[in-house]
């Protein structure tokens, strides 16, 4: 396997952070060979970095930049996909958060690690401009 930095090199030791999202694939989020859309769960993630960083910097946050994506396996239609978020590092301004996504299959008990990455999000305030990340309480 390739190195992935800042990622881990197994997916079999299970999730690693907080669970911060479940949702169920369906249908609509599919292309024709039942294989869920990668901006589909892409989307996700972003959503649960968005969570986990507002959570942690008590403000509005954006997305900054995605510093590493890898799709590992497909998600398919009825999977239900978890994702977990930890953070990585709290600058000035952002917080790095390492994401991970596992789909557990449709109508079993198994779940694999499906897609990984690292997002960079900065702290707003209501005006849009960057903003110190408050000391952790």
């Amino acid at each position: 396997m390739s190195d992935t930095g800042p990622l881990s090199d197994s997916g079999d030791d299970g999730p690693k952070g907080e669970l911060t999202m479940r949702l169920l694939a369906m249908p609509a989020d599919a292309n024709a060979a039942g294989d869920i859309f990668g901006g589909w769960v892409v989307s996700q993630m972003d959503l649960a970095a968005a969570i986990c960083a507002a959570d942690r910097s008590r403000s509005r946050v954006a997305t900054v930049a995605i510093n590493t994506l890898v799709f590992r396996k497909p998600v398919k239609i009825g999977d239900t996909l978890s994702v977990y978020t930890s953070i990585q590092r709290v600058g000035r301004t952002s917080i790095t958060v390492l994401i991970e996504a596992w789909a557990q299959r449709y109508q079993t008990q198994n779940q694999v690690k499906v897609t990984e990455g690292v997002f960079v999000m900065v702290a707003l305030d209501a005006a849009g401009e960057p903003v110190a990340v408050p000391a952790e309480i």
